[in-house]
């Protein structure tokens, strides 16, 4: 027989640190995200309401290069960029060095992250059948919002263990990763061959300076800035002149960061390498600026007041988000999880239980900042469809949150007690 393997194995201690700072980070990014939406949805909603509006689509650019975008665009298309940037460092760091780069530590989150899109997009088509247009918004439900979900983690699972912090994660990074080949692939009505195929000679050019030069750029905060920047703002533009979603770009980007050193240049006090030097660098433009920017011009929807906002609920594209994050992503996850572990025979960490599982499946229903997203690219902006699908992403979010708060904080007290009676 062969031998059955532990699920979510212990990490080392500079994972275990990694994991911690990110933590804190994420959290004042998460906490400033519900501020900025919390502002604008009361905006949107005041007596003021038309200055939000006017501020939001008021357009500038330079019109020649496709780049006549409105303040909106210019947060979605633009500020995002960093966030998916920071995904695309994440994902390498991963995939080279983190827990993804073992099958047989890789197997679980992916197959977890999988089910946790499947299952979502698969309830949202049942409830929307039969309408074309609410078809579209099919993977605004399938998304997590890793700032979001982390914040709320770090808040009410300060003994919950290791394991499953890391565990929502790694979901979360898979869950990225899905998200945004849904949205290259399905989002992406037209290809401009010329400015697509110059992106990815200035994204190769990027990539090998970063490569060549790894130590020069770690030892050198301010260079990046100079040289690689330009760089990565002239992919940008030529990947959104191609008809491809400009965030994209930034993924691209970070894919080529190098994580490692050179070997003549690793040893004990080598540093951390150039994707983790770049990460710490740029998470807090991203926490506290791009993401919450983006939130506060995304998040500000015209309800209607209390007639507004019950009459939204009888629109099955409101019915179908919420019921696929706050049902399907729980229910994808834990079944998804199940399944893989009983094929592979593969045991829970022995500080798990099933239920923990559970609450990590509800607290990654939190969708936000990618379903938000999602929401503007599937109906035409100012639309009926695209308003009340913010309403659902919020309320879905926001009762997501909620839930895995009682459940998790309930079990998170249960390993407090248990910790002290083992002192």
């Amino acid at each position: 027989m062969s031998r059955i393997r532990s699920l979510f194995p212990s990490s080392s201690a500079s994972e275990s640190i990694r994991i911690g700072e990110i933590l804190r980070k994420e959290t004042v990014g998460g906490i400033l995200l519900v501020a900025c939406a919390v502002v604008a949805l009361v905006w949107a909603n005041s007596p003021w309401a038309e200055t939000y509006f006017a501020v939001r689509d008021f357009e500038v650019g330079y019109e020649p290069w496709h780049l006549r975008l409105s303040i909106g665009a210019w947060a979605a298309d633009g500020l995002l960029a960093i966030f998916f940037f920071l995904v695309g460092l994440e994902l390498k760091r991963e995939f080279v060095s983190g827990d993804l780069r073992r099958f047989s530590t890789a197997v679980v989150p992916i197959v977890a992250a999988v089910g946790g899109v499947a299952v979502p997009a698969l309830i949202y088509l049942a409830v929307t059948a039969g309408s074309a247009e609410a078809s579209r918004g099919w993977a605004i439900p399938t998304a997590t919002d890793i700032a979001f979900a982390v914040a709320v983690l770090a808040v009410i699972g300060s003994h919950l263990p290791s394991a499953l912090r890391i565990f929502l994660l790694t979901l979360a990074v898979v869950d990225d990763l899905i998200a945004i080949g849904i949205i290259a692939i399905f989002y992406t009505e037209t290809v401009e061959v010329v400015p697509l195929l110059l992106a990815l000679g200035v994204i190769a050019v990027y990539g090998t300076i970063a490569q060549l030069y790894r130590r020069f750029f770690r030892l050198r905060p301010t260079a990046a800035w100079f040289i690689l920047l330009p760089i990565g703002l002239v992919a940008w533009a030529l990947l959104h002149a191609s008809g491809i979603h400009a965030t994209i770009a930034g993924v691209l980007l970070g894919f080529t960061v190098p994580v490692l050193h050179r070997r003549a240049d690793r040893g004990e006090d080598a540093g951390p390498g150039l994707a983790e030097e770049f990460e710490h660098r740029f998470r807090p433009l991203s926490a506290g600026f791009a993401v919450p920017v983006f939130a506060f011009f995304s998040a500000g929807v015209a309800v209607g007041g209390a007639d507004g906002f019950a009459s939204a609920f009888s629109d099955p594209i409101v019915i179908g988000i919420i019921v696929a994050l706050v049902v399907g992503k729980p229910l994808g996850i834990t079944a998804a999880t199940w399944i893989i572990t009983r094929i592979r025979r593969i045991d829970l960490d022995p500080a798990l239980r099933w239920i923990d599982i559970a609450g990590v499946g509800i607290l990654a229903g939190i969708g936000f900042t990618v379903s938000l997203l999602v929401a503007e690219l599937s109906f035409a902006a100012g639309s009926a469809a695209a308003d009340h699908a913010k309403v659902a992403v919020l309320t879905a979010s926001v009762v997501a949150a909620a839930l895995a708060s009682v459940l998790l904080g309930v079990r998170n007290r249960r390993y407090r007690r248990r910790r002290d009676q083992d002192r």
